[in-house]
């Protein structure tokens, strides 16, 4: 999927602007508009959609997306921007269909965490790619996207239909992860209802997650040239350790069988990335690590606050407290949410601190996003810890009674 949305941000567009804003930036915000827009669609079309028709409607979605890319290759500037929409627009709603084949089984932490760090490798990986079209194949930056996707369409249906031929979840899987179901319009008020309070503030500090995760995958050639690094297997060597030290995190907490106890650990990733991102943040500004250990480390807890909110933390958000639904709809919540903060903090870029350097501007939002995030997992925490021991002392006394 990566490879139909992520290619074209390597491109600079230089010196390209139109009423007054830079064209890279009306890119990506008409981009982020389709693909947040995509996101609350699919708060019901994700949490609705029946097994039968999920491999249709990824494989739809996908080809769309790369037709997109051809009207953006072919429509003169400023018009082609309308095709970047029409790409976003689909691919919002491919991670829901993929992640629905892995939810609810024992392994779906470590078959999460797998999918989850790939897409981190993976961004840099389609960016090093296109760069090679454009430095190596000769076309322009237009015609860039439109040809890298065509190198990945058979192998991603391919995949898909592999996907496609996964078991159903065992009775082992059922009993351990409840059984998953379509979630209506009633069961998704409700389930939001009993939980309004952390899902708001976890959509909120995954807003602000999105927002600067994805300001630093859209920007990554900005922030690079602005460090010293211009090569461009410089965007999968400081993905690739990321990428490896996640899967090792949450892989061990995947293999913990009590949900609860499983729940907990996310917290405690939660607490220390954030902790990881201020103090790093910190050593890089006095000059005390180099810039690549400063985005590996800081990027490293990014991605570790990240990844848990794509579904694995919301799986075991089910699992614990025998919740009748989905992960889709708790999925879809937070995304829609966050892609909308992407578009907010690019606006602000370019209207509120349009003569701050990308750098600077990155290094402030660290900060900022790393406080939050600390006071939002102790105040999920306390809630969750609260909320069990509830339940407990009831199952006691009826279990007494």
């Amino acid at each position: 999927m990566y490879a139909f949305r992520k290619p074209f941000t390597v491109a600079t567009f230089a010196d390209e602007s139109f009423w007054g804003i830079d064209y890279k930036i009306l890119l990506i915000i008409a981009q982020v508009i389709g693909y947040t827009l995509s996101k609350f669609i699919g708060i019901k079309v994700i949490s609705e959609m029946k097994s039968g028709k999920r491999m249709l409607a990824l494989v739809s979605f996908i080809l769309f997306a790369e037709v997109s890319l051809l009207g953006f290759a072919i429509t003169p500037a400023p018009y082609n921007i309308l095709f970047l929409f029409l790409n976003g627009l689909p691919l919002g709603m491919v991670w829901g269909i993929v992640f629905s084949y892995l939810e609810g089984r024992k392994a779906t932490e470590l078959l999460g965490v797998i999918l989850s760090s790939s897409f981190i490798v993976s961004s840099g990986a389609v960016k090093s790619v296109g760069k090679i079209v454009l430095d190596s194949f000769g076309f322009n930056e237009y015609w860039m996207p439109f040809i890298t996707g065509l190198f990945f369409i058979i192998p991603l249906i391919f995949f898909a239909w592999l996907l496609e031929k996964l078991p159903k979840p065992t009775a082992e899987d059922t009993r351990l992860k409840v059984v998953r179901k379509p979630l209506d319009s009633a069961g998704r008020k409700k389930l939001f209802k009993e939980f309004s309070g952390p899902l708001i503030l976890i959509v909120f500090f995954f807003m602000l997650l999105t927002a600067l995760r994805d300001f630093r995958d859209n920007f990554a050639r900005e922030i690079w040239d602005s460090l010293g690094y211009k090569d461009a297997s410089i965007y999968s060597i400081s993905e690739i350790p990321i990428a490896i030290i996640v899967l090792i995190i949450l892989g061990v907490i995947g293999s913990i069988s009590k949900n609860y106890k499983a729940f907990v650990y996310y917290h405690y990733v939660l607490f220390v990335s954030c902790l990881a991102v201020i103090i790093s943040t910190y050593l890089f500004q006095y000059n005390e690590i180099s810039a690549l250990t400063w985005m590996i480390i800081s990027g490293l807890g990014l991605y570790s606050c990240y990844v848990p909110f794509n579904g694995i933390f919301f799986d075991r958000m089910i699992a614990t407290f025998k919740i009748n639904g989905n992960v889709g709809f708790l999925i879809y919540i937070a995304d829609a949410f966050g892609y909308l903060g992407s578009i907010l903090i690019l606006l602000y870029k370019n209207f509120g601190k349009g003569d701050i350097s990308w750098l600077s501007f990155f290094t402030y939002a660290l900060y900022i996003l790393a406080f939050i995030g600390i006071f939002i997992t102790l105040y999920s925490f306390y809630f969750f810890k609260a909320k069990k021991n509830k339940e407990q002392k009831i199952n006691q006394l009826v279990y007494e009674s």
